[in-house]
C-alpha cells in the first residue's frame, strides 16, 4: 500500500514490487484483484492522468507518451483510451510552444544548425515528423535566412 501512495503504479508494477519483496504470488495475485476491486488500482485512470501530467509538464508528443504506458506494461486498451486525450491541434501547439522557447537559447548558431538542433530536441520529445516541422519553421520564422559560411565563433 505504501508503494501506492508514493506514486501511481501499474498493476504490473506493484505486482513485480510485491513478488520482490517474497510475498506469495498467489497472495500477490489475490491483493492486486482486491485493489481493482475497491478502485486503489486502476490502470486506465493512471493512464488518463500520466498522459495529460506528461504532456502538459514535460511537453511529451504521443509517441514519448505511448512509450512511456507500454515501459509501465499497461494494456493496449488503456493506452489508446488515454491517448484520445491529445488532439493534433494540441500537439501541434505544445510542440510550438516548446520550439518558440528553447529558439533563443539557439540563436548563436546559424540557421540550418539551430533548425538541426531543434528538430532533434522535438523529435526525442515525441512529436511526429510533420508537427516538428511545422513548429521549428514558426519558431525561427523570425530569423534571417541568410547566413554566410554556416560556421561561428563566439
Amino acid at each position: 500500500m505504501h508503494a501506492l501512495t508514493r506514486r501511481g503504479m501499474s498493476r504490473w508494477e506493484l505486482e513485480k514490487t510485491l513478488l520482490s519483496r517474497d510475498f506469495e504470488p498467489e497472495a500477490v495475485e489475490e491483493e492486486l484483484d482486491r485493489l481493482e476491486r475497491v478502485g486503489l488500482l486502476d490502470d486506465g485512470a493512471l493512464a488518463e492522468t500520466l498522459v495529460r501530467t506528461q504532456h502538459e509538464r514535460k511537453g511529451l508528443g504521443r509517441s514519448a507518451l505511448t512509450a512511456e504506458l507500454r515501459r509501465r506494461h499497461i494494456d493496449q486498451e488503456h493506452i489508446d483510451a488515454a491517448m484520445e486525450q491529445v488532439h493534433d491541434d494540441d500537439e501541434q501547439s505544445r510542440a510550438t510552444e516548446l520550439a518558440v522557447k528553447r529558439a533563443p537559447q539557439l540563436r548563436s548558431y546559424d540557421t540550418e544548425t539551430a533548425k538541426r538542433r531543434l528538430t532533434g530536441f522535438l523529435m526525442r520529445k515525441g512529436y511526429a515528423s510533420s508537427v516538428v516541422r511545422n513548429a521549428v519553421d514558426e519558431a525561427l520564422s523570425g530569423r534571417s535566412s541568410g547566413s554566410s559560411s554556416g560556421v561561428r565563433f563566439r
